[in-house]
C-alpha cells in the first residue's frame, strides 16, 4: 500500500512562489510506486485547497482558472485518521477528499516555515517531514538564532537588533549604537525572512538610514550586522537528526552584486547566470521541472560545486553545518550558509534554511545521493521521529476532575 504523502506549499510569505517551484521540483522525484501525493495548496489569505492541477507548475501562471478547478478543504484529525475534507461541507455527495499518511511541508519564510506550519501539523498529531515548532521559530529569526549560536560558541559576525518602534521613537540613538559597536559597512537584514528578502548594504549615515526604512517594510525587527568586505560565500546541506547526520559537499554561490540578492537566486537580472521564473526558467531549473547538478569540479547555475576551498577548510565547515544542525535541534534537511573573510581566513556562520530552496537536492546529487534518495531518507526520519515522540509522554490519561472529591466542597471566592 502506498503512503498518502500531503504535501503542504505556498503560505503566506513573500516566499509564497519560491515555495511553489519548491514543491514542483519534489514531487517530480518523489517514488510513484511508494507515495500517493496528496497535494494541499495554502493561498496568501490561508484558505487551503486541493486537486490533481496543483501538482502542474505551468497552472500557477492563472491563479483564477487554478482556484476554480480545486476544492476548499481543512485538514482534520477525526481521532482514527488525519483527512483532507470539503469546506464548507456539501450538502449532498462526498465530504472526504482524501486521507493522508505524513505531512511533508515544502513552505519557506514566516507564516510557515518560522513554525507556524509545524505547529498546526502538531496539533494534528500526524508524522511530518521537516523541524519541530521550536527549530523552525529559531531557524527562521536571524536575531534569536545568531544569539543562541553565539552563546553556543558558534562563530557569528558582531550585530545589533531592535524593533522598528524602538527606531521610529529615537532613530538617532538606534543610529548612534550601530556606528559605536559596529564599524561600516554593515548589512541591514529583516530578522525573520530568507531568500535575501529586504537586505541591504550601507557605507555610510545616509545608505545605513535608507536601509533600515527598506528592512522596516517587511519586518518589526531589524538586524545590522558588520560586513565582511573580503567576502567569499559557502553554503553546505545537511541530513539526518541532531544527533545522527551526514553533510553534503560545499557549494560557492556567485552573485552579481555585493549581496546574493533574491534576483540572484530566483530571477536573474542580465549580471548573473541564474535563470528567469517568468522566462520559465529558475536558477537553471526548468519551469516545473529538476536539472541535476554535474559530479565534479563545475558551474550550477550561478554556483561552483563543490566550492573552489581546500580540503580542511571543507571540514570545518562540514563539522560547523553538524553542530548548528544539533545546537537547534533540527531534522530532515537543512542548508547552514557561511561567510569565509579570506583576508583572516576565518568562517562565520550566516544562517540556517531549515526548508532549504529546491531541498537543497544539487548538492545531494554531487555528493552521490539521488534527489528521490534523499526525499525517501527524510520521509523515513519524519516516520521514526514520530514514532519515538509517541514513546514520550505529554498527558496523562486521568482526568482530576473527575476524581474522587473532584471540585466538590470549593466555593467561588471573589477578589
Amino acid at each position: 500500500m502506498k503512503i498518502k504523502v500531503g504535501v503542504f506549499f505556498g503560505g503566506d510569505s513573500v516566499e509564497h512562489e519560491i515555495s511553489v517551484i519548491t514543491m514542483s521540483q519534489a514531487i517530480s522525484s518523489l517514488n510513484p510506486e511508494k507515495y500517493e501525493i496528496v497535494p494541499i495548496y495554502i493561498a496568501k489569505n490561508g484558505v487551503m485547497y486541493t486537486g490533481d492541477d496543483l501538482l502542474d507548475l505551468y497552472s500557477f501562471k492563472d491563479m483564477d482558472v487554478l482556484l476554480k478547478r480545486c476544492y476548499k478543504v481543512s485538514v482534520v484529525n477525526d481521532g482514527k485518521e488525519v483527512k483532507v475534507i470539503k469546506t464548507p461541507a456539501p450538502l449532498i455527495g462526498k465530504r472526504v477528499i482524501n486521507t493522508i499518511d505524513i505531512a511533508f511541508p515544502i513552505v519557506h519564510g514566516t507564516n510557515c516555515e518560522d513554525g507556524t506550519l509545524a505547529g498546526f501539523l502538531t496539533l494534528l498529531g500526524i508524522p511530518f517531514v521537516g523541524p519541530d515548532i521550536m527549530a523552525s521559530s529559531i531557524g527562521m529569526d536571524k536575531i534569536l538564532q545568531k544569539r543562541v549560536l553565539r552563546d553556543a560558541g558558534i562563530p557569528v559576525v558582531d550585530f545589533i537588533s531592535f524593533y522598528s518602534i524602538e527606531y521610529i521613537k529615537d532613530e538617532e540613538k538606534i543610529l548612534e549604537d550601530v556606528e559605536s559597536e559596529l564599524e561600516y559597512p554593515v548589512i541591514v537584514k529583516p530578522g525573520n525572512l530568507g531568500s535575501s528578502v529586504g537586505i541591504r548594504k550601507a557605507k555610510n549615515r545616509v545608505e545605513l538610514e535608507e536601509a533600515i526604512e527598506f528592512a522596516m517594510e517587511f519586518t518589526d525587527r531589524i538586524i545590522v550586522e558588520k560586513a565582511v568586505e573580503d567576502l567569499k560565500e559557502i553554503n553546505c546541506s545537511i541530513i539526518g537528526t541532531p544527533t545522527d547526520s551526514e553533510t553534503s559537499v560545499c557549494e560557492e554561490p556567485f552573485f552579481s552584486d555585493e549581496i546574493l540578492s533574491y534576483s540572484d537566486k530566483y530571477i536573474g537580472n542580465g549580471k548573473s547566470k541564474g535563470g528567469t521564473i517568468a522566462g520559465g526558467k529558475t536558477s537553471n531549473v526548468e519551469f516545473g521541472q529538476k536539472n541535476t547538478a554535474s559530479k565534479g569540479n563545475s558551474n550550477f547555475s550561478n554556483k561552483k560545486i563543490p566550492a573552489d576551498i581546500t580540503k580542511e577548510k571543507t571540514e570545518e565547515i562540514q563539522d560547523l553545518t553538524k553542530e548548528v544542525f544539533k545546537i537547534l535541534g533540527c531534522s530532515g534537511v537543512a542548508r547552514v550558509d557561511f561567510l569565509i573573510d579570506t583576508k583572516t581566513d576565518k568562517v562565520y556562520v550566516n544562517e540556517i534554511n531549515t526548508i532549504p530552496g529546491a531541498l537543497s537536492y544539487y548538492l545531494w546529487e554531487a555528493t552521490g545521493k539521488s534527489f528521490e534518495q534523499e526525499l525517501d531518507q527524510i520521509i523515513e526520519i519524519a516516520i521514526k521521529k514520530h514514532t519515538d515522540k509517541e514513546k514520550l509522554t505529554f498527558s496523562y490519561n486521568q482526568n482530576i476532575l473527575a476524581m474522587q472529591g473532584g471540585t466538590k466542597g470549593t466555593k467561588a471566592t471573589k477578589n
